[in-house]
């Protein structure tokens, strides 16, 4: 048994929350702009499920400060991705800090977590409607 076997939190599924100051908003936005739609609800909260993972929407008085990214897909064409989301009317983040700077909406970043077994990643920014700063990127082999 190795100590991953033995930790709780190693062997449990990691979910994100996102903040919403207006979830009727919000839900329109993941519908129209993202095609996503819930697959359960409750008061004050919305549950989304994308490839086996979960993130929930819930309401809350306090605002995201958008200053980095809260949550992220990976996906194998981030050009398509990119160019659907903004056929819905997503607005790409245009981002030039040190090391890198978005081109048409993506950048190319130099280096990866080596147990992915990439040489970099390609990735684009967006904010939902609630201000949270959300991102889409593609492994580059």
């Amino acid at each position: 048994m190795n100590a991953d076997d033995r930790n709780l939190l190693a062997r449990g599924r990691v979910a994100t929350r996102l903040p919403a100051q207006d979830l009727d908003r919000a839900r329109r936005f993941y519908s129209e702009q993202l095609g996503l739609e819930p697959v359960d609800e409750r008061p004050g909260g919305l549950l989304y499920r994308c490839g086996g993972v979960e993130f929930a929407l819930f309401m809350s008085t306090g605002a995201s400060p958008g200053t980095f990214t809260q949550m992220g897909w990976q996906v194998d064409d981030i050009e398509a991705a990119v160019a659907e989301l903004k056929q819905r009317g997503v607005v790409f983040e245009e981002v030039e800090v040190p090391g890198f700077r978005t081109r048409d909406g993506i950048a190319e970043i130099d280096g990866n977590y080596p147990s992915k077994g990439a040489r970099g990643e390609r990735a684009a920014w967006f904010r939902d409607s609630e201000g949270n700063l959300l991102g889409v990127g593609e492994l580059v082999f």
